[in-house]
């Protein structure tokens, strides 16, 4: 009589072996779901930018190269495709900002970045409304803004102002929120007005540097 196999140790193996047989295909599988999501996200941001966050689905789907039936299911509703969006480019810009800091000198990073946000800013036409309509898909969106933004661009403020080229007592989310007010500049020369009036910020940030940051410490 042969022995018994415990079974514990057959179902092992047999799960072993199906896992050796499906391990092929899977990660082709994961690698078209992400490809196909970047594909949807970078479409929407252009969309959105071009049409605001209301233009039609199919649009966005035609300008990704994928049908509905794939934007919808990762996206069920427009607006977690909205909330992704924001949070993609949210991540984006905050993440420049180290790369700045290490390739620039203190206040050209600075310059650098807020210019990025500026811009960040004037291609979410029609974000605001969206985020104050009451769904619960972008009630962490602006805890999540701050989380990311004010780290990000802290560390610059505090390079600028340790080598004395900025003032020292500008609080982040401040020049956030100055900025934001910029941004809502409107024609066609809107972006072209809130970057003269970004500038303006920047002198201010620089006059009287020294004393302030002498008087602050």
């Amino acid at each position: 009589m042969k022995p018994a196999v415990p079974k514990s140790r057959n179902v092992t193996e047999t799960e072993s072996g199906k896992r050796g047989e499906a391990e092929p295909s899977a990660p082709r599988m994961r690698a078209d779901a992400r490809r196909n999501e970047e594909a949807v996200l970078e479409a929407a941001k252009i969309v959105f930018a071009r049409s605001g966050v209301d233009a039609p689905i199919r649009e966005i789907a035609a300008q990704a190269g994928v049908g509905l039936g794939t934007l919808y299911r990762r996206f069920p509703t427009r607006a977690d495709l909205v909330a992704a969006v924001f949070r993609r480019e949210v991540d984006a810009c905050a993440d420049a900002a180290a790369p700045l800091a290490a390739e620039r000198g203190p206040t050209e990073a600075l310059a650098a970045w807020l210019m990025l946000y500026t811009r960040f800013l004037a291609t979410k036409r029609g974000l605001a409304a969206a985020l104050h309509s009451g769904d619960s898909a972008f009630a962490t969106l602006p805890d999540y803004f701050r989380s990311r933004f004010e780290p990000a661009l802290s560390m610059l403020l505090d390079a600028a102002a340790d080598a004395s080229e900025v003032r020292a007592d500008v609080a982040p989310y401040d020049l956030l929120r100055a900025i934001g007010n910029l941004a809502v500049a409107s024609g066609e020369d809107g972006p072209a007005h809130t970057e003269r009036m970004l500038m303006l910020l920047l002198d201010g940030l620089r006059y009287g540097a020294t004393k302030a940051n002498r008087d602050s410490s």
